[in-house]
């Protein structure tokens, strides 16, 4: 299980002897992978300057031919358009469902967000079908919140 509050900890000392998003990002995905067995990939998306397409930034997982994902497209793509986190017990079920991995059986997408700005996403995966439950959201929702503020930061 995840340990939210230490990795917001650390994220924060990131932050403050003067890491950029880039490294907190990286910093959380693989703190998060390693976290759950149930996490089989887990990755960051990060929204570009037009808003119209998700940019993969860096992922823990099987390589994905999946770099770019436009708006609307696919359970991350939705996600965005929607402006909601999602989570997806049983991905054959999603219509324009974007497979990356044919043993992924559940997604939970978390945006990483300061307001209504959207930045990117945080995207998990799980060969486990219904992997993912409202404490995941929860505690991976509270690090997207720790990555926004650097993000939001470095921006202005």
């Amino acid at each position: 299980m995840l340990d939210a509050t230490e990795l917001i900890k650390d994220l924060q000392q990131m932050r403050d002897e003067g890491h950029l998003s880039d490294a907190l990002l990286r910093q959380a995905v693989k703190r998060i992978a390693k976290a759950d067995p149930r996490f089989d990939w887990v990755g960051v998306y990060l929204l570009n300057d037009g808003g119209d397409e998700l940019w993969l930034h860096n992922y823990v997982g099987s390589p994905t031919e999946h770099a770019k994902i436009p708006v609307g497209t696919g359970v991350c793509g939705m996600a965005v358009a929607e402006k909601a986190n999602l989570i997806v017990d049983d991905v054959s079920k999603v219509e324009n469902y974007l497979a990356c991995d044919p043993d992924v059986q559940s997604e939970m997408v978390v945006l990483i967000r300061a307001g209504d700005e959207i930045f990117g996403q945080i995207d998990l995966d799980s060969s486990d079908e219904a992997a993912f439950n409202e404490e995941d959201e929860e505690a991976i929702s509270a690090v997207a919140d720790k990555l926004a503020e650097q993000i939001a930061a470095e921006r202005r």
